[in-house]
């Protein structure tokens, strides 16, 4: 049975690795390791943060594809 690894609760993740984490989620391909280790030295603002402006981008974007089809669909 491996050891379970130690954590330091001084260290943060870096704002690139909470976008990464982010995105995997919303597609739901998060690693368990990578899950606890955002649970474990993650702040919950941060996550928040970035859940707010990747779900905002998301509609934008979708809202941006059906008006560039509705475009195109018209005589």
């Amino acid at each position: 049975m491996p050891e379970p690894e130690k954590t330091t609760p001084g260290r943060r993740q870096s704002l690139p690795s909470v976008f990464a984490s982010v995105f995997a989620s919303m597609f739901g391909v998060q690693s368990s390791k990578k899950h606890q280790e955002d649970f474990g030295h993650g702040k919950a603002s941060t996550y928040i943060a970035v859940g707010l402006i990747a779900t905002i981008l998301f509609v934008l974007t979708v809202w941006g594809v059906v008006q560039l089809v509705v475009r195109i669909a018209q005589p």
